[in-house]
């Protein structure tokens, strides 16, 4: 993809979120230092994307048995990844063993599963891709801790239906909005190959956004924008304020904030 195309891709997502990438998050994440994190907490970010869309389908769309096939398909990368077993290889081409059917009695379940299973298709795919990544990198898989920024947008979501699941599909707008910035600013800070890796994923991240805010308003049925305004302040505000630990989606570290304030 030439720069023209993506700078043209991201320009609807640069208006959609409160702002930009801080300054500061770059200048670490450009550090040689910080790649293993970034890249651990870059595998964990597309498992946990895969296992959000899988709870929507389970949650609103399918029935019994289509919501247990779709554990199934998710249960190798998750022994791999929360209980360190198997050989990371072996989950290469893994795909979804059953049709998903849709509950008669949702409007919507057909759509949000074409949606979210293609979605989850991708992100596995983006997982393998960055377990490659890593083992060309010599960057062994370690655990690694949750950062606030999902937690931080989930807990404003509406404990009501179907507003609750309007939330949580303009929550996954913004994760997905964000994710994408953030592969195509620091794509020019990393390794040519690893930068090549990062703007690849720009067009599927760009598009999980769009179906994600697709989805919201149909489901709600009238105008989303003040709810989306509300999840922007509160986005960036996670973005942009001090941040003691550096994840992918963390704020400004927490030294930089400590050395302006010193300066």
């Amino acid at each position: 993809m030439h720069s023209s195309e993506w700078q043209q891709l991201l320009h609807p997502i640069d208006r959609f979120l409160g702002c930009t990438t801080p300054a500061s998050w770059l200048a670490q994440a450009a550090q040689p230092e910080s790649l293993p994190t970034l890249l651990r907490d870059h595998l964990i970010c597309e498992l946990k994307a895969a296992q959000s869309a899988m709870y929507l389908i389970r949650r609103y769309a399918v029935d019994e048995d289509s919501a247990d096939a779709l554990l199934q398909w998710l249960k190798p990368y998750e022994d791999f990844t929360y209980r360190q077993q198997g050989d990371w290889r072996a989950l290469a081409g893994l795909s979804l063993k059953k049709s998903m059917l849709p509950k008669a009695s949702n409007r919507y379940a057909q759509d949000l599963i074409d949606k979210m299973v293609l979605l989850i298709k991708e992100e596995l795919h983006h997982f393998y891709q960055v377990l490659e990544v890593m083992a060309d990198n010599g960057i062994a898989y370690q655990k690694t801790t949750s950062s606030r920024y999902a937690k931080g947008l989930l807990r404003h979501v509406r404990t009501y239906e179907p507003a609750a699941m309007v939330d949580k599909l303009i929550c996954g707008a913004f994760i997905e909005a964000r994710s994408c910035e953030r592969f195509a600013r620091l794509a020019p800070l990393l390794p040519v190959k690893i930068a090549d890796f990062y703007v690849s994923l720009l067009r599927s991240e760009a598009r999980h956004y769009q179906d994600y805010l697709t989805l919201a308003t149909e489901i709600a049925g009238q105008d989303i924008s003040e709810r989306v305004a509300f999840f922007a302040k509160v986005e960036a505000e996670l973005i942009s304020s001090p941040d003691s630990d550096f994840k992918f989606h963390s704020g400004c570290p927490l030294a930089a904030v400590n050395d302006q304030s010193a300066a």
